[in-house]
């Protein structure tokens, strides 16, 4: 039954999703100015808590999601290295490029989806898809300030890991729809793909010198935080909130609203957090910035429209996804 009230309910929890979400890259801004928290040593750290906190829960509440056949042990071990190269990039560019920078650039992710997933996946590519592949990456470009020559000599390091981040994400997502083809419980794999990319960040942080960027270097500078208690609950707090009450809160959405409606919603995202950035931590964007984030919005509108337009057509405009 999908009256008033039912669509309300799904509205506010996909509107506290995406405001809880857009505190993340809040948190790991304070945490790397702070306390110069290396990049790979905070993902490694937010990921563990994460998991951690998910093998509690699950245990607790429904520890048949902990099982798992062998048959796919091997997709989520993939699965969980993409992860880690995605936490690690999207970690580094928040240090890099700022919270609101870093957010509204992940989002160009919209656009190598669609394009990744019209080749791997063989999903339709139409008129409208193609325009909003070039409004998300048009958008990157004015983001990252990409048409002045001298970011390149500046900021390359950021504008690389700004868009790789986007990159990340969105074969991220493409894993995601996979991962529920194959039948796979969505905290079930959440779960597990936190763990395995735990342990490649790990293994990144591992490797000695300055190997990979924003890396301990050792398992000395694994404790980086020392006895610094409000570092370490800020960084739990990191984890456990914005991370997994966030996501938590999109999955029940999804119960009362179709996930081209939810996903539209969320896009809000770095609307939030380029306002939580410029109160909490004075960040500013230039005009031609704000300009790119919100070409990147609008590409990501176009993509969420046709979706919606598309399920509609096919009669399943109310099927959770």
């Amino acid at each position: 039954m999908h009256n008033r009230a039912y669509l309300t309910r799904g509205y506010i929890f996909a509107l506290i999703s995406a405001a809880i979400l857009a505190t993340t890259a809040i948190f790991i801004r304070y945490l790397t100015q702070t306390y110069q928290l290396p990049a790979l040593v905070l993902a490694f750290w937010r990921d563990g808590f994460v998991t951690l906190t998910l093998l509690l829960v699950l245990r607790w509440l429904r520890p048949h999601l902990l099982r798992v056949s062998r048959q796919h042990l091997g997709y989520l071990v993939a699965y969980g290295f993409v992860l880690a190269l995605f936490n690690a990039s999207w970690t580094e560019s928040v240090a890099l490029n700022g919270a609101a920078l870093a957010t509204v650039l992940v989002y160009c992710s919209a656009g190598f989806t669609a394009l990744l997933g019209w080749w791997l996946l063989k999903e339709r590519l139409d008129g409208i898809k193609l325009l909003a592949v070039a409004f998300s990456l048009g958008g990157c470009v004015l983001v990252a300030d990409a048409l002045n020559p001298a970011a390149w000599q500046t900021n390359l390091a950021g504008i690389l890991t700004g868009v790789l981040s986007g990159l990340g994400y969105a074969v991220y997502t493409l894993m995601g729809r996979s991962a529920s083809q194959r039948g796979l419980n969505p905290w079930t794999t959440l779960c597990y793909t936190f763990g395995f990319a735990t342990l490649f960040l790990l293994i990144f942080n591992l490797l000695p010198g300055e190997f990979v960027p924003g890396a301990a270097g050792g398992a000395a500078n694994l404790l980086w935080l020392g006895k610094s208690w409000v570092g370490w609950g800020i960084l739990f707090l990191l984890a456990a909130g914005p991370t997994l009450v966030g996501f938590g809160m999109y999955n029940t959405s999804l119960i009362y609203l179709p996930s081209s409606v939810v996903n539209l919603i969320v896009t809000m995202e770095p609307v939030f957090t380029a306002l939580l950035a410029f109160v909490l931590l004075g960040e500013m964007m230039t005009g031609m910035q704000i300009l790119g984030g919100m070409v990147i919005l609008a590409g990501v509108v176009l993509l969420r429209v046709s979706e919606g337009r598309f399920n509609k057509s096919n009669g399943d405009l109310f099927a959770n996804s």
